[in-house]
């Protein structure tokens, strides 16, 4: 029996989770509490306040996104 392998944003979760120290939920915090914005305008937070890569902050902010 083969194991689906994750696909779209969530397929970066471990590397984020990795390559910067704390857990996605944390992550999702962060985007929940910064208000209402543009996907950009998330995106830049979190590059700009967290260092966090651009792919990984899209694939962040595409997921917390599409789940509101």
């Amino acid at each position: 029996m083969a194991t689906e392998k994750t696909k779209g944003p969530a397929s970066y979760f471990p590397s984020i989770e990795k390559t910067y120290g704390k857990p996605i939920a944390h992550w999702l915090d962060v985007l929940s509490n910064a208000g209402e914005r543009k996907h950009m305008e998330y995106v830049a937070l979190l590059k700009e306040q967290h260092q966090i890569g651009h792919g990984h902050a899209s694939a962040l902010v595409a997921y917390f996104l599409a789940k509101k």
